[in-house]
């Protein structure tokens, strides 16, 4: 079976603080990591009230430090941000710190509004530049070179996975171009999904970094004992979906037993078309629901986005993914009966 993996932006809930969501944030990885998911990815977000992973990089080194095993990464840091120097010396540091076990996703949008965007001094032709950034990056992390002016220290000669974070089809070329993994973000940008596969799949240049093409695709799960809790536990994400759109983000908020009395029908329906990518509802459900995302992806890797607003029930939906993921692992090495 395919790996599975966790995509978290430490989500802030109504009335609580940024402390507690960090605290989750390890809980959760500590929990994920003893149900045997692959990596654990957090989020650049700016000015949003209901995320705490702004600091990804901190948040990165705190998840690792409690952890062991799992991987911890990036999915991702906004390159366009920040000097390419700087991120080469921070997981550069992060790998020295927790070696073998520190990925690096990059993406090009700047994870915030574009107010924000000029208060992190963002150079308006940053996303024209990710490709040489990356580029520049990559050579931050290549063996020492007697001249090799600037180093990355910690970075100089050591193993960062990279990878290309994309929601439309300029990433999938630049991933293809640099025989780089992929990773699509589908779990709320799903319009060009099949087509950025199709072009990464297709274009992908064998690297010394990737042989083949592997894509990592996200989506959205949320499990519960019943359709009817995890559709309800699904309103928070609906919610906060919604307040970004109209520009009022907000804290994420607890679940309703009914959205379609807080928002008109429009709004719902173009949350509908944005989450899409999204299997919620009981394990059966959800693993149907996995089931059919998988063959049609065709997804070397899932990475999964739960957030839901109570941390127990975040839990038990990860345990119970858990749970689908292995039995889809037994479906596939059942025997063929003729």
């Amino acid at each position: 079976m395919i790996p599975f993996s966790i995509l978290d932006l430490s989500p802030i809930v109504e009335g609580n603080s940024a402390t507690q969501a960090l605290r989750n944030t390890l809980n959760l990885a500590q929990h994920a990591e003893q149900l045997g998911y692959n990596r654990y990815w957090l989020a650049e977000h700016h000015n949003m009230p209901g995320i705490a992973s702004a600091a990804t990089s901190v948040v990165i080194g705190y998840v690792a430090g409690g952890t062991k095993t799992i991987r911890v990464g990036s999915g991702g840091v906004m390159l366009p941000n920040h000097s390419p120097l700087v991120i080469a010396e921070q997981f550069g540091t992060l790998e020295s710190l927790y070696p073998g076990r520190i990925d690096l996703g990059l993406g090009r949008a700047p994870g915030s509004d574009q107010v924000t965007a000029r208060a992190l001094r963002r150079d308006a032709t940053g996303p024209d530049t990710f490709p040489q950034d990356v580029v520049e990056l990559q050579h931050y992390f290549q063996p020492d070179e007697s001249n090799q002016f600037v180093q990355a220290i910690p970075g100089t000669g050591l193993n960062v996975p990279i990878w290309i974070l994309g929601s439309s089809l300029f990433g999938a070329q630049l991933a293809a171009m640099l025989g780089l993994p992929y990773a699509f973000a589908s779990h709320f940008a799903p319009t060009e999904l099949l087509r950025a596969l199709q072009v990464y799949r297709t274009q992908f240049k064998p690297s010394e970094h990737l042989k083949e093409p592997y894509a990592m695709v996200a989506v959205n799960v949320i499990a519960a004992d019943t359709d009817e809790e995890a559709q309800r536990l699904f309103t928070s994400v609906q919610q906060q979906f919604l307040y970004i759109r109209r520009g009022k983000a907000r804290q994420m908020q607890p679940p309703v037993d009914d959205l379609t009395t807080l928002w008109p029908d429009y709004e719902l329906a173009g949350i509908e078309q944005a989450l899409r990518c999204s299997a919620v509802g009981s394990p059966e459900t959800v693993q149907r629901g996995l089931a059919s995302f998988i063959s049609q992806t065709k997804a070397d890797e899932l990475i999964i986005s739960s957030p839901i607003y109570d941390q127990q029930a975040r839990k038990y939906s990860l345990t119970l993914t858990a749970q689908v993921r292995d039995a889809l692992a037994a479906q596939q090495t059942e025997p063929v009966v003729v």
